[in-house]
């Protein structure tokens, strides 16, 4: 199988001159390695061009986001399995093999990650994937080996190749066809949560998303928008409401809006106690936008396949985590996840 490994770059150099070295000499053996420049206005191009001529550069004229870059780019590029790859990876030995091998197995296997680790804490999982993705009936995203803030130390706990709700678009292997036949990534999501919507639409349509545990890479985080940005708040609030309307069965749809709405109120209001204004206001401008684009959403819904799917946590995470102090993967009730 032919296989891309295509990182976006928006401003990047430092992760380019740091990571891009390790990346093709870890890869090169398996696959072709493209950075996709997102119209950098660092010298990002110019430093490419002088350090590494043999690698292909694909340059948008546009920043549109993560979404519309790699939409954009990945259209313009021939092979059977794409990996979205941040630039502030480190990849370690054999961790595509692993990876492609599984998804050889199983055609019906339309994304997988790998095991996520800390750069900076080498010994715990990292925030943006950990050790796989899943949703709790509310629409809450959180990982094997992180819960909301809470990241575990990886001690093999989650060594088993599994099923997941949703791969990270930190490091996401994804069938190119199935890529392109579901449209990509929703580009109106920008950045944040878009790797979730896509996820969910391709196990609408009975395809699986899985964790290998026999790749490991090492990811800072964080690189474009830092955690306690309210800019993350406000995408990370507007893009979650936005996934639930477009996918969820009608049967489900009303509740649970009503009650996220009501969480997303005591949110908002535990960020003005905690003095974060910004983020509070964050939370009603994501709202504000949410609205205003319904009508767009309801479109985009209709063209939606809508059912019971896998790996959707049956329970409250929000009250597992706050209420009932459960803090790692393993705490949960897991015959709640089907």
């Amino acid at each position: 199988m032919r296989v891309a490994v295509v990182i976006l770059n928006w401003n990047g150099r430092r992760f380019l001159e740091k990571f891009l070295p390790v990346v093709i000499e870890m890869s090169s053996d398996d696959a072709e390695v493209i950075v996709a420049d997102n119209a950098s206005t660092d010298d990002s191009i110019f430093f490419l061009q002088q350090n590494f001529p043999d690698i292909k550069v694909i340059a948008n004229n546009e920043n549109g986001g993560f979404s519309k870059g790699y939409n954009d780019v990945l259209e313009q590029i021939d092979a059977d399995i794409f990996v979205l790859l941040n630039s502030d990876i480190q990849v370690t030995k054999n961790w595509i093999k692993p990876v492609v091998e599984l998804m050889k197995k199983d055609p019906n296997i339309a994304a997988c990650q790998p095991k996520i680790k800390s750069y900076i804490n080498p010994d715990y999982f990292e925030y943006a994937g950990a050790a796989g993705g899943f949703i709790d009936k509310f629409g809450y995203p959180f990982c094997r080996g992180r819960i909301f803030q809470f990241i575990e130390k990886d001690i093999g706990q989650y060594d088993d190749v599994c099923e997941i709700f949703w791969a990270t678009g930190a490091c996401m292997f994804v069938r190119a066809d199935i890529y392109k036949k579901f449209g990509g990534l929703d580009e109106d999501f920008f950045a944040h949560m878009e790797e979730i919507d896509f996820c969910w639409r391709i196990k609408n349509a009975g395809y699986k998303v899985m964790y290998c545990p026999h790749s490991v890479i090492y990811h800072i985080g964080g690189g474009t928008l830092p955690k306690n940005s309210w800019k993350k708040t406000y995408l990370n609030f507007r893009n979650n409401l936005s996934l639930l309307y477009k996918n969820l069965p009608i049967k489900d749809l009303y509740f649970v809006m009503l009650v996220r709405m009501f969480l997303d109120f005591v949110a908002s209001l535990k960020f003005l106690i905690n003095g974060d204004v910004r983020d509070a206001f964050a939370v009603i401008k994501a709202y504000a936008h949410f609205y205003k684009w319904l009508p767009k959403f309801y479109r985009k819904r209709k063209c939606c396949i809508h059912k019971e799917v896998s790996k959707i946590y049956k329970g409250s995470i929000v009250k597992d985590f706050y209420i009932l102090n459960k803090k790692k993967f393993t705490d949960l009730n897991l015959n709640k996840i089907s």
